[in-house]
């Protein structure tokens, strides 16, 4: 290799574009374009073809760059058209209109035959978009029309064929896991339902610990005892809420003395409540051991769907139960402290916490 040969391959490896070459970076796609010189084809990061010696790439910003300077789309990869994630989010979300707007939820081979791909590819794409199979995605819809109707509906059972349901009987076996509690129960607000809950004080501040007939429901954190009181009483405006007994006061010692020595564990069944994206971001927060972390990235490939970290943040932040579904755990990619709902600071104090435990 002559010496300006070897410059030119220097100067290419040293460019951090070169490392999203090597790596087939989706997230790169759109962001610049390389070209081969021995082959005359410009081609996306992403490009599955073998990687060029680098001495033979050259790099541009724009495709209209790339073809100025006389190469050619390569046929592989396509470059002239949307990045495939581009092209997959267009795609998921005409599924997602088509299943709105669908009187019964399509089965996976009308989706299939929709998007002109196989039900194991249709089926792949869609959960990496959204998060959520296509089945998750229809009853989580159907579950939003059921809330929306029982609170304009004039009964139960016209909320139920109004959201779609053609058999009451199919809706009432599923309303528990949809609703967390019984369709009437829920219209009426939370009327019915009682919700111990006590608060008391722990290193972190103020914390309020609730509890319906199934589990905790609420685990709040915060520096005002009555703030944290009107929380539990907007999730559950017409429950009952009543002091905890002696029972529930060792609930509420066990979930504080968790929050100063995380080792010891939480072994007190939990009421989660949330959409079926929402429960399997939980779930995978609940398997990171403590004294360790995980990046939002990471949360959203456990759950095979990597394009969702954004829906992960959300998720995150959407947990009522903090400590015993560890949000705090959830970090940047490069290691450095997000946001939390009940402030960094107590995130901070927690993480160090758990790692000298």
């Amino acid at each position: 290799m002559s010496k300006q040969t070897e410059a030119l391959a220097q100067a290419v490896v040293s460019d951090p574009r070169w490392a999203a070459v090597v790596a087939r970076d989706l997230q790169a796609d759109g962001q610049f374009f390389y070209a081969v010189k021995t082959t005359g084809v410009y081609c996306r990061p992403s490009c599955g073809a073998r990687t060029p010696r680098p001495e033979n790439v050259g790099f541009f910003q724009t495709r209209a760059a790339a073809e100025q300077a006389g190469f050619r789309p390569c046929k592989r990869c396509k470059p002239e058209q949307p990045p495939q994630r581009v092209q997959h989010a267009e795609l998921v979300a005409r599924l997602c209109r088509h299943i709105a707007v669908a009187e019964t939820p399509p089965s996976l081979q009308e989706l299939a035959q929709l998007a002109q791909m196989s039900t194991f590819h249709v089926h792949r794409v869609f959960q990496a978009v959204t998060g959520v199979t296509p089945k998750a995605y229809a009853t989580a819809l159907r579950a939003e029309k059921v809330r929306a109707e029982l609170a304009r509906a004039s009964s139960v059972t016209q909320a139920i064929y109004e959201a779609g349901y053609n058999s009451s009987g199919r809706f009432y076996d599923a309303s528990q896991q949809l609703l967390g509690m019984a369709p009437s129960t829920y219209r009426g607000g939370g009327a019915q339902v009682t919700i111990r809950f006590a608060i008391g004080q722990c290193s972190l501040g103020a914390i309020l610990v609730a509890a319906s007939a199934r589990g905790l429901c609420a685990i709040l954190i915060g520096d005002d005892p009555h703030a944290l009181a009107r929380d539990l009483q907007d999730r559950f405006p017409k429950a009952e809420f009543i002091g905890g007994d002696a029972e529930f006061e060792q609930w509420m010692a066990q979930v504080v003395g968790f929050v100063e020595m995380p080792k010891l564990g939480l072994d007190l069944p939990l009421d989660v409540r949330g959409t079926a994206f929402q429960q399997r971001v939980w779930q995978a927060l609940r398997d990171i051991p403590v004294g360790q972390t995980a990046s939002y990235t990471d949360i959203a490939q456990r759950i095979g769907a990597p394009q969702a970290v954004r829906a992960v943040a959300g998720a995150c932040a959407a947990n009522a139960l903090a400590v015993a579904i560890p949000c705090h755990r959830v970090v940047r990619t490069d290691g450095s402290l997000s946001g939390y709902r009940w402030g960094v600071e107590r995130k901070r104090a927690l993480l160090a916490r758990e790692a000298t435990q």
